[in-house]
């Protein structure tokens, strides 16, 4: 059994803004964000078009959620197709913090994704009354000021906020929940991948253990998961007992961290040097995201989705090397190797590249057989540099220019999608 009497008993409101990009467009559209039928797509032109969000009459009445292709919907004349607006999105995203910002300091505010924030109100309690009660002023201003919906999830910590949120606020617009939730309310949750943090390979493996609700998790070999998962075998077994310790903007799943890119390619993929090319613009990425917080890894991992028109199917390998890196050549070759070994010549649709295995990229361990790993490695912080002081698009690989590349493109976007 955990003693909660030696926890964080704080009061920590995760808000998210229902189907924000959805309910965004609706609004500009003058219509109602929980009445309509609005799909936005990544490109209205192209049939297998990711559905990027869908309004909550779009998903409840015809099952199209994020993640449905353009294809898949159907030819309603009350379902409104529209493109995405990603610069609106962030500015209507960083007006909405400012509405927390009335209530509590900057400091008790983290912005987890555009839709989505954790707010600290355990200060401010004598100000405005209980967590409920700024939950729903929060609420009201922003349906008043927006028009957009919102839910909010109240816990002793992010994490049973956050689950709160997912779990019974989403339902009932405000939730709280609170240690003694825990075994009524966490515990009956399955399948497993309904909690937040366990994604469909954790849950395959656990259900491999025996293991299919949060109860049956709470109540196993602690002992057991930490040899089979390590750090984050410790985190699986006190997340299921409602446990988090973590600072307001820490990262609650502290073992999951890695730098990574995921691409859906504009057209099918059919020859080996054009995906190479995409590939190598991959890695130049993922070696940027890694440099930007000082990282460095020593598993690399490339997924390959095949297209529809074979009956899709794919591969998703990994390869642990014994030196941490962040340098693109490096992910490139280790990447090239799992590609030669595992395509079966299918024509491809999508590709994943990360890098795993972290560790801080303080130090370089000297290679007597390798005498410019320095120089490279510097080489990657040089081009970032430039890049940042000149934009993305300023200093491109020769690839990119070649009909295979995606990157030139892709940086006149707003996370991923016309402005």
């Amino acid at each position: 059994m955990i003693d909660y009497s030696t926890l964080p008993h704080n009061k920590i409101l995760c808000v998210d803004i229902k189907s924000f990009y959805a309910s965004c467009s609706a609004v500009m559209l003058g219509l109602d964000p929980l009445e309509c039928y609005i799909a936005i797509v990544g490109d209205k032109e192209r049939q297998g078009s990711v559905v990027l969000a869908a309004s909550p009459r779009l998903k409840k009445e015809f099952g199209i959620k994020t993640g449905s292709r353009l294809f898949e919907i159907p030819k309603d004349p009350r379902i409104q197709l529209v493109e995405p607006k990603m610069a609106a999105y962030l500015r209507i995203s960083t007006e909405i913090t400012r509405v927390f910002n009335r209530y509590v300091p900057k400091e008790a505010i983290h912005v987890y994704s555009v839709d989505e924030s954790f707010i600290k109100v355990d200060e401010v309690l004598h100000l405005w009354g209980d967590a409920r009660t700024i939950a729903e002023k929060i609420k009201k201003d922003i349906e008043r000021e927006f028009q957009l919906p919102c839910t909010i999830g109240i816990g002793p910590n992010m994490l049973m906020a956050k689950l709160c949120l997912d779990l019974e606020a989403k339902k009932k617009w405000i939730a709280e929940w609170t240690y003694e939730d825990v075994q009524t309310k966490l515990w009956k949750v399955s399948p497993l991948r309904e909690m937040w943090g366990i994604g469909r390979r954790v849950e395959k493996t656990l259900n491999g253990m025996g293991i299919f609700t949060v109860g049956q998790l709470a109540r196993y070999d602690l002992e057991i998961l930490e040899k089979k998962f390590g750090i984050m075998g410790n985190q699986l077994y006190h997340h299921a007992w409602g446990v988090d310790l973590s600072d307001l903007g820490a990262p609650i799943i502290e073992g999951q961290i890695s730098f990574g890119k995921s691409q859906i390619l504009l057209r099918d993929y059919k020859d080996e040097e054009e995906i190479k090319h995409v590939i190598l613009e991959m890695c130049e990425e993922v070696a940027l995201r890694a440099r930007t917080c000082r990282k460095a890894g020593r598993t690399v991992s490339l997924g390959v989705g095949y297209s529809q028109d074979e009956f899709g199917g794919g591969f998703h390998r990994s390869r642990t090397v014994q030196q941490p890196t962040n340098v693109t050549m490096d992910l490139y070759r280790i990447c090239i190797e799992l590609f030669r070994e595992h395509y079966n010549g299918k024509t491809v649709r999508q590709i994943s590249i990360s890098l795993g295995n972290i560790v801080d990229d303080g130090e370089l361990q000297l290679d007597l057989f390798d005498t410019g790993a320095y120089k490279r490695r510097e080489l990657g912080y040089v081009v970032d540099s430039v890049r940042r002081r000149f934009g993305p698009g300023s200093l491109l690989r020769a690839v990119s220019y070649t009909s295979g590349g995606t990157a030139r493109r892709r940086v006149t976007l707003v996370g991923g999608h016309k402005m």
